[in-house]
């Protein structure tokens, strides 16, 4: 699948990842990566939030009181609090966000680095960064070795190690706090066996599918005192302006979605 002019390809590669996040494996992987992020969201508390990805929402258990989506095109926009747009030209102030994940896109989207650069830019300081991504050494990769599944997502694009978006991060000025894997299976099989992926998350081999980052502002990350981490402001606040995507949710007649020509 040629990826090559955004303004074109993008709602088809949004259809195809939403396609595979509705089959059995996609759906399995889904509910892995969930209970990976679980406990992030509950350490995460502000007004709003932005998940940028193809499947079906991850961040809907964190508390944050307006969660915004993406979508390339009004069409595709799956509710009202939608952020219609390209994803690295995101239409929001710096620093306006308490949580941003990205899912999956950073293997696919032409612009990768303007992607992670948009994506740190409007988290804030004492925000999270969340990214998704597939494991190149592990069960799941093994397809990519037929050119014709390579052409297919989710096995097509550039799958990249956490060790190598370390780099990236760093140039946006973030810096990884923790690395966890998830969707462990055996080749052929799906990411359902519950023994498998409890052995797994426990001793947090980098042998599953797929792998979440949490990363923090270098500028604003916690200090060690007495053995716990302690951030350098609550989480809450938001300077997000309401003319770009409207109040924060109070009811579902307050929403609106924001589309960027």
């Amino acid at each position: 699948m040629s990826i090559s002019h955004p303004g074109s390809s993008l709602p088809a590669l949004v259809r195809d990842g939403r396609r595979f996040w509705a089959t059995p494996q996609g759906q399995a992987l889904h509910h892995a990566e969930r209970a990976c992020l679980g406990p992030v969201c509950e350490g995460v508390f502000g007004v709003h939030s932005l998940e940028l990805g193809m499947g079906d929402p991850l961040a809907d258990m964190c508390p944050v009181r307006h969660p915004m989506r993406w979508s390339p095109t009004r069409e595709l926009a799956q509710g009202p609090s939608t952020l219609v747009c390209t994803p690295d030209a995101l239409p929001l102030p710096d620093g306006c966000l308490s949580l941003v994940i990205v899912h999956h896109l950073l293997e696919v989207v032409p612009d990768p680095h303007h992607l992670l650069q948009e994506a740190a830019r409007v988290t804030r300081d004492d925000g999270h960064l969340i990214l998704f991504g597939w494991m190149p050494l592990s069960a799941g990769a093994l397809p990519r070795v037929w050119p014709a599944r390579r052409r297919r997502l989710p096995w097509c694009g550039h799958w990249r190690t956490p060790a190598r978006l370390r780099d990236w991060l760093a140039f946006v000025d973030f810096r990884i706090e923790r690395v966890d894997y998830c969707g462990f299976h055996l080749p052929g099989g799906m990411p359902r066996n519950a023994a498998l992926e409890t052995l797994g998350r426990r001793y947090n081999l980098p042998l599953g599918d797929s792998y979440m980052i949490q990363a923090s502002r270098r500028s604003q990350l916690a200090q060690t005192q007495g053995g716990r981490l302690q951030f350098g402001r609550p989480f809450g606040g938001s300077a997000l302006g309401a003319t770009r995507v409207g109040q924060p949710r109070l009811s579902p007649p307050q929403e609106r979605m924001t589309e960027v020509d």
